[in-house]
C-alpha cells in the first residue's frame, strides 16, 4: 500500500510537506520520499524507513531542502518520488496503486521507443517508473494521466510535480481517495483527509473517480472531470483507514462503530469483556460494547515506543514475534474472564492464534473471536489490501483447498455466502485450527450497512470476488 501528500504554496512548503507526509506513515513499511521545486530546480530524498520513523530520517533534509512546491510519500516497496527529464518537460511522480499487466505496458513503452528500465533491488521494474514512461508516450501530462487510467488493469492514483504547479489524478474507480486541503496562501493534496487538519488546511474537495486536477498556490482546477463509476475499496473504513480519516464524507471512526454494533446483533455471546485488538480492533469493539451492554476494557496493551508501526518488521515470521512481543497483559482484566475479542480481518491466522495462546496462557477463561470483516477469500487485486503475496497465504483458501481440492476455486461462491453449510464448516475449521472458544464473523450485507454508501460504488472483492 502507500500514502501520499502534496502542497502548492506561496511560501516555502517543507514544513506543511514534511509534516503532512508523516501523517501517512501507517500506510507503508519501506520507503519514504518527498520532493520540492523552488529557485534552484528540483531536490530530492528517499530514506528506508523499514527501521526508524519517517521522521527521524528526514529530520536533516527538513532542514536543507526548500522550495514552494512538493510531494512527498510512503511507500511499500518503491522509491519515490522519481525526477523525470522528458519531451514533456522535467517533472516529479509518486503514485499509489497496483499494476497487474505491467509486462505488457513495459513490452508497450518499448515498442513506442522508451529504451530501457531501472531495476529495483528485488529485481523488478519500478511501477512508479513504468507509469511515467506511459505518461511520456502522450504529448501532454494531462493526455498522459488519462493515458495511464486508460491502460492499467488494476488502480493508480498519482501527484505530478511541476514547476509550475502539481497535478493530482485520483484512479480510474476511485479505489483510492485524494482530498484537497486549504489554507491562506496554499493548498495541499492528501491521501488521508486528517493529514493537513494540524498544519493548519481544511478540506477543499474530494476528489472524484479519474478526476485530474491541477493545483497552485492560488487554485485548484479540474482538467479532467470525474467519472459516474466508483468502487472505493471497503477496506479503508474496516482496517487502512486511519481512525480520525474520512473518505466520501463517511468518518473512519463512526463506521467501525456501526460495524461492531452489527456484529452484536447477531451474537448470542454472554462475555465478561469486550475488547478490540489494538488499535484497528478498538473502534469495533467499542460498538459492539455499546449496542450489547456488555463492558468494553482493555486487558492487553500495546507496547509502542520501540515498535510503533504495525507493520514493522517485513518479515513475516519476525512480525508475528513482534506482534505478540508488544501485548503486555493485564491480569486482573484476563484472569477467569471471558473474553470477546475483535479484531479487523483475520488472513492468515497466524497472529491470532498467538494472541490467543497469549490470553489462554494469562488466565483467560474463554476467548471468543470476531472479525469486523466477513472471511477474506480472495487477494487484493487492486491495492493488496489483503495483506497477502498468495491466495493461498489466506486461511480461508487453505482449507477450502483441503476439502474441495481440484473443484475449490469452482465452490468459492458457496463458501462466501453465510447461510451455506460449506460456509459453516469452513468457519469451524477455522475456530478449530486457531483455538478460539467460538467464532463469528461480520456478514458482507451488514458490513456494507454499515457504511451507509451505495453498495454499487464499493469494492468488496476481497470477500466476494465481485468486481
Amino acid at each position: 500500500m502507500g500514502g501520499l501528500f502534496g502542497v502548492a504554496s506561496k511560501e516555502d512548503c517543507v514544513f506543511d510537506l514534511f509534516f503532512g507526509t508523516d501523517y501517512h506513515s501507517h500506510l507503508g513499511t519501506k520507503r519514504g520520499g518527498m520532493a520540492v521545486f523552488g529557485e534552484k530546480g528540483f531536490d530530492r530524498a528517499i530514506h528506508n524507513i523499514e527501521n526508524a520513523p519517517f521522521r527521524t530520517k528526514f529530520e536533516r533534509d527538513f532542514e536543507t531542502m526548500t522550495g514552494t512546491l512538493g510531494i512527498g510519500c510512503i511507500s511499500d516497496n518503491e522509491p519515490q518520488p522519481l525526477i523525470v527529464r522528458s519531451h514533456l518537460g522535467n517533472f516529479a511522480i509518486t503514485t499509489v496503486g497496483k499494476i497487474n499487466n505491467s509486462e505488457e505496458l513495459i513490452k508497450l513503452a518499448y515498442s513506442n521507443g522508451n529504451p530501457h528500465f531501472l531495476e529495483m533491488s528485488g529485481g523488478d521494474i519500478n511501477p512508479t517508473e513504468l507509469v511515467a514512461s506511459i505518461i511520456n508516450q502522450k504529448d501532454s501530462i494531462i493526455e498522459g494521466i488519462q493515458y495511464v487510467q486508460h491502460l492499467v488493469d488494476g488502480s493508480m492514483t498519482m501527484l505530478v510535480l511541476t514547476p509550475n504547479g502539481i497535478y493530482a489524478a485520483r484512479d480510474k474507480f476511485g479505489r483510492t481517495p485524494i482530498i484537497i486541503g486549504k489554507k491562506d496562501n496554499s493548498f495541499c493534496a492528501s491521501f488521508e483527509s486528517f493529514a493537513f487538519l494540524n498544519i493548519g488546511y481544511t478540506q477543499y474537495k474530494e476528489l472524484g473517480p479519474a478526476e485530474i486536477v491541477f493545483i497552485t498556490p492560488d487554485k485548484v482546477e479540474t482538467v479532467s472531470p470525474a467519472a459516474d463509476e466508483m468502487k472505493i475499496c471497503t477496506f479503508l473504513w474496516v482496517y487502512y483507514g486511519y481512525p480520525s480519516s474520512s473518505y466520501e464524507g463517511l468518518s473512519v471512526e463512526e463506521m467501525r462503530y456501526r460495524c461492531g454494533a452489527k456484529l452484536s446483533e447477531r451474537d448470542n455471546c454472554d462475555p465478561d469483556i469486550v475488547a478490540g485488538v489494538p488499535d484497528s480492533g478498538t473502534a469495533h469493539a467499542i460498538g459492539y460494547s455499546r449496542h450489547s451492554g456488555k463492558p468494553f476494557a482493555r486487558p492487553f496493551i500495546k507496547y509502542t515506543p520501540t515498535w510503533p508501526r504495525s507493520f514493522m518488521p517485513p518479515n513475516q515470521k519476525k512480525r508475528n514475534l513482534i506482534a505478540k512481543m508488544k501485548l503486555i497483559p493485564i491480569d486482573s482484566l484476563i484472569r477467569g474472564k471471558k473474553l470477546l475479542l475483535i479484531d479487523d480481518s483475520i488472513v492468515r491466522g497466524t497472529q491470532l492464534r498467538e494472541t490467543t495462546e497469549f490470553l489462554y496462557q494469562s488466565g483467560a477463561k474463554e476467548v471468543h473471536i470476531r472479525p469486523a470483516c466477513p472471511p477474506l477469500l480472495y487477494g487484493c487485486k487492486y491495492l493488496n489490501f489483503s495483506r497477502s503475496n498468495s491466495e493461498l497465504d489466506l486461511i480461508t483458501r487453505r482449507i477450502i483447498l483441503e476439502k474441495e481440492g481440484d473443484n475449490a476455486e469452482n465452490m468459492l461462491e458457496e463458501y462466501a455466502n453465510p447461510e451455506s453449510e460449506k460456509y459453516k464448516e469452513m468457519v469451524e475449521e477455522i475456530r478449530r485450527q486457531l483455538n478460539f472458544t467460538s467464532l463469528q464473523f461480520n456478514r458482507l450485507d451488514d458490513m456494507i450497512e454499515a457504511t451507509g454508501i451505495d453498495p454499487c460504488k464499493l469494492c468488496t472483492y476481497c470477500w466476494n470476488g465481485k468486481e
